[in-house]
């Protein structure tokens, strides 16, 4: 990886992609602040007109294409046979870049680079970049387990979905700064980011009940770590993705009510009673992240002149 040139010519402008996950606009309550077209369906141009470039989707959005907005894509992958047709179906549709789970956690370490290989060979076969998530219940649960990947496949790129190991691993349970160093290796291979916030127990927190705890600090520190990562290692031609996911507490799917638990309710019978508008957030994370992201360029290539 040779990096950027650390100069004043060669600047990280228009590096910084700003899409939003769909789920993020999945069941928001009829009081948010996003505008709708109709009960389901958002007012994509202010989507757009908000700042965000494009939208995170499992399958093409029309409404959204009209509306301006790019394209990136998400799957789960379970076995390599699956693998080449998802990422070949991916490009075909003209997703800018796709995230991906992968595996189910159980598998052995030589299983798990048997699904990282596969992913690579498809990723360089249809020219599609392919970020590997950290997630729960797959290959990269464990960061341990994914730092030995790292080890047998330098060239693995990630979509860092961090709560899943502040909250999931308990980052904070022990030395986090060594935690921090030992992790540099992925730091450095991150292209895209899940952002959402929460503390030792709960996944996702309404950000104004985080704003005097220390998970807002770590969590602003392991994204600079991330772009910081980025910004040391990558080619000009690549793009950090940063995408608020800010999930509802259920959603229908495939004809079925799914209880995800991640937006906190006051009334637990009462899908609308979020406590907080999920929309305001993802812009205030938007706001967050170009803040984070000129500290990281200043840091990295030196202050603007």
């Amino acid at each position: 990886m040779s990096g950027l040139v650390n100069s004043d010519e060669q600047r990280a402008d228009g590096m910084l992609v700003h899409h939003v996950n769909e789920g993020t606009l999945w069941n928001l309550p009829q009081w948010s602040a996003l505008p709708r077209k109709d009960q389901s369906t958002p007012d994509f141009e202010q989507v757009y007109s908000a700042g965000f470039s494009g939208l995170q989707v499992y399958a093409p959005n029309a409404d959204a294409s009209k509306a301006n907005l790019s394209l990136s894509g998400m799957a789960r992958i379970l076995d390599g046979a699956t693998c080449d047709a998802t990422i070949a179906q991916h490009k075909a549709w003209g997703f800018q870049a796709t995230t991906l789970h992968l595996g189910t956690g159980f598998e052995t370490l030589d299983a798990g680079k048997t699904l990282v290989q596969a992913v690579l060979d498809a990723s360089a076969r249809h020219s599609q970049p392919v970020f590997i998530e950290t997630h729960r219940a797959t290959i990269t649960q464990d960061p341990a387990r994914t730092l030995d990947l790292i080890a047998a496949f330098p060239e693995m790129r990630f979509n860092a979905d961090l709560s899943h190991w502040y909250t999931g691993q308990e980052m904070r349970y022990g030395d986090f700064e060594a935690k921090l160093d030992k992790l540099q290796p992925f730091f450095e291979r991150v292209r895209f980011m899940h952002l959402r916030m929460g503390h030792s127990c709960e996944m996702q927190t309404p950000l104004f009940l985080l704003r005097e705890n220390q998970a807002w600090e770590d969590y602003c520190l392991l994204w600079s770590l991330c772009m910081r990562g980025f910004l040391n290692t990558a080619e000009q031609d690549e793009r950090f993705f940063a995408v608020p996911e800010l999930l509802p507490a259920s959603v229908s799917y495939q004809g079925r009510l799914h209880t995800i638990n991640y937006a906190r309710l006051n009334d637990p019978s009462n899908p609308s009673s979020e406590l907080s508008d999920r929309w305001l957030e993802a812009l205030e994370l938007k706001t967050l992240i170009e803040s984070l992201w000129l500290e990281a360029t200043n840091k990295v290539l030196g202050p603007t002149l």
